[in-house]
Parts: structure tokens; sequence; C-alpha cells
């Protein structure tokens, strides 16, 4: 995903359309939204989304987090057992947990966000998963494997 934040307006559009397909329902608040759009201490919009790094699929103990042939990470909701630990774990903070519910859950990369951006801020693109592992790693003061 990339977000192109002097096109951003804020209006949250994008974290509507996502609490839509992860809850069937449209979410005001961003509780139920794998993206967030905030502003950032310099007064510009910054958005939050699963990159797909896949460190979380490291650490799930029952192993619901699995990389699928596009790329993505993919969490097998009925596999989960909400343990949490992908949540605390992940380096970015987006694997997220929505009140009132045990699963969490994250960006699928459907594209619904992109969609709703009046803007055209997020565009969805091709990802080479070495080279995004790499720069999480670096940006979280982590050794790269």
């Amino acid at each position: 995903m990339v977000f192109h934040p002097e096109l951003c307006e804020g209006d949250r559009a994008c974290e509507r359309a996502c609490s839509k397909v992860q809850y069937f329902r449209s979410d005001e608040g961003g509780e139920k939204s794998a993206i967030r759009i905030t502003k950032g201490n310099d007064g510009k919009w910054e958005c939050t989304v699963c990159n797909h790094c896949g460190l979380c699929m490291d650490l799930c103990p029952v192993l619901a987090l699995k990389r699928i042939s596009s790329g993505i990470v993919t969490l097998g909701k009925s596999a989960c057992v909400g343990c949490q630990a992908c949540v605390a774990f992940c380096p970015t903070s987006v694997m997220r947990k929505a009140p009132g519910h045990i699963v969490p859950f994250k960006c699928i990369s459907c594209g619904k966000c992109v969609e709703a951006c009046p803007k055209k801020a997020l565009a969805l693109v091709e990802m080479n998963i070495d080279d995004l592992q790499r720069e999480v790693y670096a940006r979280h003061g982590k050794v790269c494997p």
C-alpha cells in the first residue's frame, strides 16, 4: 500500500470502507478498521496499515497466520485462539483487536480503502517481501535474519 499524504484530507472514508469488510458495518470511530488515518505532530495526515512483513507469523502458536501466494499475510480466524501474541508483537502496531472481539484482525489488501478514498491518496502496489522485512527490521532496531 502506498499513501500520498499530500492528497489526503482526513475524511476517513478508507476507515469506514475497511470496517465494512472486517465487521460488515461502517465504524465511525475507526476501532474496527485495519487502516488508520491520523494527524502527525507536523500536521500532516499519516496512514497506518499492515505492510505484510510476516513477522507475526513466527509468533503464532497455532499457525493461524499464513502468507498466501500473492504475498499477503492472512489470519485464519477459525484457527486463531485469541492469545493476542501477534497484536503485542507487531512492530508496526497494525495487528488490531476490536472491542468486544477475541480474534484480532489485519489488512487483507482487498483494496476497498483505495476505492473509497475520494482524493486517491491510497494505492495498492506489488510487494517484494525480502525488501519489506529488511525495512521493518531496520526501522524497529532489529537484526535482519
